[in-house]
């Protein structure tokens, strides 16, 4: 087969994975370039079967593509393994095969331990390279992007954190008063309320701060391997036997997650297909310098739901500024008084700024809210 017949067929099977996500990537070189790495030839008219449903049993993919049983277990293995099919049985304990969005093959490889194989830099340039190039294709359509992404559900949603350095709680004050755009319940409020109702957790590396590592961009917060990123029940199973990630005890997860808040880390939820209605899938633990849904890193606009607020006690506010290195958004800057004092529009209420303030002079309004992460402007 030609090169050119080749080049359609990629070009095909990037738009069946676009089919999976909530926004399309753009199919261009680079995107292809990216799936020829993670996408054998042979594998191709494999992912073509799920260009009518995304989401198929194996009677189903039978009659889709004209495989044995055997050989379609090998294909959708190894698929699996670079993190284009999610394979796992459903409630009725039915195996499904269900195609991934665009990229969840990226994320998945750099959960694992990094090799500096030739394979994983030319991965973590591609994907750096496409994130540049779909930050200027933002950049030019600027408006239009913004308008559109505020009719988009929410990608994660931010839990925060209650207790602070000290080990004391922080104070919430109840707001019902506080404007409302979302009208969805946010369900558990504590991280480890997310902890203690999952079965099964499995906890990898950070696929952003492995790919900036490789880049040549290391995180300022945390060291590149250490372990951040978790899945959950069905996802924990999935990235766990195909080696992106290892299982971990209820015990081992709260450990690993107060390391995250003693490092100054956010902790993000993301709920199955976007909805915060629905089941928590993973918890991401972002840094400012790497997680591309911060306002330092953000290439394009994204929605993040929380149901928090940083309210700032002046009186008690020295202005050490401690609050305002540590904002994941920076939402915090000093006035002419020298006081600390938070924007709004760009706060998640992820609670850092009070888990750090030596005076304790911050504390978390409740309220759901949506706070669009969008990047500037450029000229």
């Amino acid at each position: 087969m030609s090169d050119v017949s080749i080049d359609a067929k990629y070009k095909k099977v990037a738009n069946v994975l676009n089919k999976a996500g909530m926004v399309p990537y753009p199919v261009n070189d680079t995107l292809m370039d990216i799936l020829k790495l993670t996408i054998k030839e042979d594998e191709l008219d494999f992912i073509m079967a799920f260009r009518r449903k995304v989401s198929q049993t194996m009677e189903e993919l039978k009659k889709s593509i004209k495989l044995s049983e055997e050989e379609i277990l090998k294909k959708a293995d190894s698929l699996a393994k670079n993190g284009v099919i999610f394979n796992q049985p459903n409630s009725q304990g039915v195996m499904v095969y269900r195609i991934l969005p665009i990229m969840r093959q990226f994320e998945y490889i750099f959960m694992k331990e990094l090799d500096n194989s030739e394979k994983t830099k030319k991965l973590a340039a591609l994907n750096h390279k496409l994130h540049n190039e779909i930050g200027k294709s933002f950049q030019s359509n600027y408006d239009s992007f913004v308008s559109m992404m505020k009719n988009v559900p929410p990608m994660d949603r931010t839990v925060p954190v209650v207790k602070n350095k000290d080990g004391e709680n922080i104070q919430i004050n109840v707001n019902k008063d506080l404007e409302v755009p979302m009208e969805q319940i946010i369900p558990a409020q504590k991280i480890e309320e997310i902890i203690e109702k999952c079965d099964e957790i499995a906890v990898g590396h950070c696929f952003c701060r492995q790919q900036r590592e490789v880049i040549g961009e290391p995180c300022k917060q945390v060291d590149y391997s250490f372990e951040s990123c978790f899945t959950l029940g069905k996802s924990a199973r999935h990235t766990s036997n195909h080696g992106f990630s290892r299982l971990v005890s209820k015990e081992e997860a709260l450990e690993i997650l107060k390391k995250c808040e003693e490092a100054g880390l956010v902790h993000k939820a993301y709920h199955l297909h976007s909805d915060t209605q629905k089941e928590e899938v993973a918890i991401c633990n972002c840094c400012s310098c790497c997680c591309p849904n911060s306002r330092n890193v953000s290439f394009i606009p994204t929605n993040n739901a929380t149901n928090f607020l940083a309210e700032i006690n002046q009186e008690l506010c020295i202005g050490c500024g401690t609050c305002v290195e540590k904002c994941h958004m920076g939402a915090i800057e000093l006035n002419d008084d020298d006081k600390a004092e938070r924007i709004e529009e760009y706060c998640i209420g992820c609670g850092v700024c009070a888990y750090f303030c030596p005076e304790n002079a911050i504390s978390l309004t409740s309220g759901k809210r949506i706070v669009n992460v969008i990047p500037a402007r450029q000229n």
